[in-house]
């Protein structure tokens, strides 16, 4: 099988012209129409106007199959969609449908292999016990996605919580025409494993995953969690520093000696907006200043934790 081309993130200035070989494209509350750009709801409280786009060097189709948009070339696919959730009883419905059409697209693409998955549903710590809308979906993301990842295990994923009332579910994703390798974490309990203490239904994702063509990890949403316990609760600066030392383990786990390298990327959630200088200066002082990052406003999955980083671990 013929390996995928080149694939290339970065984050830019949106004033800038949109790159003409886009796979896609994303802004951050603001809203975008153009073709393979994707509007998500998420304020950025560092550097704004950034925009985060994937480029890849071979011709790039688009278009839109039964409510599910893409963009495709170079052995690689880009595709999103959004279910209406007007009510906190819809969420499990809607992570349903949206994993179901995913399954159902992918099975009619080449590039049929699902490596990384974002998530951003409205009021994610909204409800009570198993009637969490975190909770709730992950009910309803089991349901739709069924055994469509088969053998080859989770991808890499990320669920964040945004606070928009016109927004619904946003799933997107990454996919290929070759699978990649599945990294987990050694001090953490894969997430498929959590007892039910964290819900009936434990999340189904890869900690990271190896991209093809030895571009790196595609890292999933990491936070403090260590086992399956979160720690450090209401600490921010604490919990940040337990992300840092997940990542580390992450990323000596898929064989990587540096912590991470020139063309990586990294991506910060944060819970209250106040937080964002102090982890924007955490991470510079971790990784230095030329480590394109950006700082956003949004819940994390579990109510007593205040930070979450995911991103890319490229060479």
């Amino acid at each position: 099988m013929t390996e995928p081309a080149l694939l290339r993130v970065a984050y830019a200035d949106s004033r800038e012209p949109v790159p003409t070989e886009l796979l896609a494209g994303f802004s951050f509350a603001d809203p975008i129409t153009q073709p393979r750009l994707l509007s998500l709801p998420l304020p950025v409280l560092s550097h704004p106007g950034m925009y985060e786009y994937w480029h890849v060097d071979a011709p790039i189709h688009s278009g839109v199959e039964a409510g599910v948009h893409f963009a495709e070339g170079g052995g690689w696919l880009f595709a999103w969609l959004e279910i209406a959730d007007p009510n906190a009883t819809t969420i499990e419905t809607a992570a349903t449908e949206a994993y179901r059409r995913m399954a159902e697209f992918q099975q009619r693409h080449s590039a049929h292999h699902v490596l990384r998955i974002w998530n951003y549903l409205r009021d994610i710590n909204q409800g009570t016990g198993d009637q969490e809308r975190y909770r709730l979906f992950c009910n309803g993301r089991a349901v739709g996605m069924g055994n469509a990842f088969g053998n080859a295990g989770y991808p890499a994923a990320t669920a964040i919580g945004h606070q928009d009332p016109h927004r619904g579910l946003i799933v997107y994703w990454l996919a290929a025409v070759q699978n990649g390798q599945r990294v987990e974490n050694p001090r953490q309990v894969s997430a498929w494993c959590y007892p039910h203490n964290y819900g009936p239904t434990p999340p189904g994702f890869a900690r990271a995953l190896r991209l093809p063509n030895n571009l790196g990890l595609a890292i999933s949403g990491t936070a403090a969690v260590v086992g399956h316990a979160s720690t450090h609760p209401r600490n921010m600066a604490a919990q940040l520093h337990e992300t840092f030392t997940n990542l580390d383990h992450l990323h000596q786990a898929a064989g990587y000696t540096k912590s991470l390298p020139a063309g990586s990327l990294l991506k910060a959630y944060v819970r209250h907006p106040q937080d964002a200088n102090a982890v924007a200066k955490a991470i510079r002082q971790r990784y230095g200043a030329a480590l394109p990052s950006l700082i956003l406003q949004g819940d994390i999955c579990r109510s007593e934790l205040l930070v979450e980083l995911d991103g890319w671990y490229l060479h």
